[in-house]
């Protein structure tokens, strides 16, 4: 197989490795339907400012950079990296010259693929790419019997196999809930062989320490084999940015561990406006593209070459109660202008998701989310995160709303389909079969194409009133509750080699073993 990087030409521009063949391979996955491996766009991104107020932002993050900089905390390599590199270190405070982060970035990829254990799950990332993944990094999960309490690996395990069953996601994504029941210094491990066991899609691993991280990347090696992974991407680490201008050690040490093993990088500020960030849409971007800018210059340094996706996590907050709020307009609408910048820098984008303020999966909740999701896919976001299950401001991972979410995300493939034009769409037969006053209800031509002619919701009714009266007058959460327990009850973990099982639960044993268990 071979790898899906991209590298600089003599002339300094980027082409993608692959040729014939990664242009054969996204035909391929172009199709409609579900159980497609990634979505492959075929509607326009929403550009919604001029150049000139682009280069005003962008000019503003310069000034941001070199004015008053960023510090690297903790990470004596880092600052090793900076000063090789040309920037000005003045104790771990690091100031950039107009440009030197850019003509870094040349060597990042425009876009890559990552692949899974099993091929025909492989994803694309950038590009006219789409790629859904379940929310991540909640402490505690819901659902309409028990309520909201901590998860447990129980959750963990079961939500990866909510995501594998549903054909409207394509990666497994990572901290899907975080198993609060098992030690902080193990329980990596086995969410790491969780995704392995219970998926065969792509997968994101630790990011909470290095040896962690490089413990994530040393399973990777057990399941694809230590020469592909040099070759190829296989796994992510989503790192946050400690807005306002802050990269901590703990983050650029993991940061720098799966750059230099080859791996891919999402590098996410977390700015809530009025709090790590300015109020202003304008100025929390700007701040958003000077603090993404550095952390994947830094993966290039580290490596050049290494897949980085550049991030966005715009939020607002209530400045009454000063309580973080999701799925608001002003975030939305900056997502579209993080599009266009991330795209001037020929960067792939993770951007929005299904978030939601909501406590509960109800009115608020799809309409937070559905004003998030739209932005994501409007704005050019090549790979989603937070697309099923996001509820309670990122604070809890709800089984009902991620049956939800994922019911819209099938909406959203139809819709990235756009409209096909040819002989077929354009039905010209059936009106001549049908003729003035008649109807198409029977004819040949929607007898022919009725099974694919509109998306099928799993979770709407669409009953007259009466009907759906008489059968118990449920409402959507109700319903998706009665889904998600029978997608766990039929579930089948799709085979993994005995083999390779067995030297993963052996790497598993050997480090727990190794070190005594720690709960902070």
């Amino acid at each position: 197989m071979e790898a899906a990087a991209t590298q600089a030409t003599t002339d300094g521009t980027r082409r993608e490795r692959g040729g014939r063949s990664a242009r054969r391979e996204q035909r391929a996955h172009a199709g409609q339907g579900p159980g497609r491996p990634y979505i492959t766009r075929n509607i326009p991104t929403y550009d919604i400012l001029s150049d000139e107020n682009l280069a005003r932002i962008e000019a503003t993050a310069d000034r941001i950079l070199a004015e008053i900089g960023i510090e690297f905390r903790d990470d004596p390599a880092a600052l090793d990296h900076w000063r090789r590199a040309g920037a000005r270190v003045d104790g771990v405070r690091v100031t950039f010259e107009p440009g030197l982060l850019r003509e870094l970035l040349k060597t990042a990829p425009s876009s890559f693929t990552q692949h899974a254990r099993n091929p025909d799950k492989t994803v694309r990332i950038g590009g006219d790419a789409v790629v859904f993944a379940p929310s991540y990094g909640s402490p505690f999960v819901m659902d309409l019997d028990q309520g909201r309490r901590y998860g447990t690996i129980e959750d963990f395990r079961n939500f990866i196999k909510l995501g594998q069953a549903s054909p409207w996601l394509h990666h497994s994504g990572g901290t899907i809930c975080e198993p609060v029941d098992l030690p902080v210094n193990k329980r990596h491990l086995d969410m790491v062989y969780s995704h392995i066991r219970y998926s065969d899609r792509p997968f994101m691993g630790s990011v909470t320490a290095e040896e962690r991280a490089e413990d994530s990347i040393a399973m990777c090696r057990l399941l694809f084999g230590a020469p592909f992974v040099e070759d190829n991407c296989v796994i992510l680490g989503n790192l946050n940015v400690n807005s306002p201008l802050v990269w901590d050690g703990t983050m650029t040490r993991v940061l720098r561990a799966y750059a230099r093993a080859n791996q891919g990088t999402v590098i996410v500020p977390f700015i809530l406006g009025g709090a790590m960030g300015p109020v202003t849409n304008a100025g929390a971007i700007a701040q958003s593209l000077a603090e993404t800018m550095a952390g994947c210059a830094l993966a290039q340094l580290e490596r050049p070459g290494a897949p980085v996706i550049f991030g966005n996590f715009l939020s607002s907050m209530s400045l009454r109660s000063g309580s973080p709020t999701f799925g608001t307009p002003e975030p939305a609408i900056g997502s579209m202008v993080v599009g266009q910048l991330a795209r001037r820098l020929g960067l792939p984008l993770r951007c929005s998701g299904n978030f939601t303020t909501s406590k509960l999966p109800d009115a608020q909740a799809m309409t937070e989310s559905t004003m998030s999701m739209l932005a994501a896919i409007h704005c050019g976001a090549n790979f989603i995160l937070h697309s099923a299950g996001f509820l309670d401001g990122l604070l809890s991972m709800s089984y009902e709303k991620f049956v939800m979410d994922t019911d819209l995300c099938g909406a959203l493939h139809r819709y990235l389909d756009g409209v096909v034009i040819d002989d077929n769409q354009l039905a010209l037969d059936a009106f001549r079969e049908v003729g003035p006053g008649s109807h198409f209800f029977g004819c040949q031509h929607t007898m022919a194409n009725y099974q694919t002619a509109f998306w099928d919701s799993e979770t709407a009714d669409n009953d007259p009133f009466e009907k759906w009266e008489a059968a118990g007058a449920d409402d959507t959460a109700t319903r998706a509750n009665r889904l998600w327990k029978t997608r766990l009850a039929e579930f089948e973990a799709p085979p993994l080699d005995a083999g390779v099982d067995e030297a993963l639960r052996d790497f598993i044993a050997r480090k727990d073993a190794a070190m005594e268990d720690a709960w902070y």
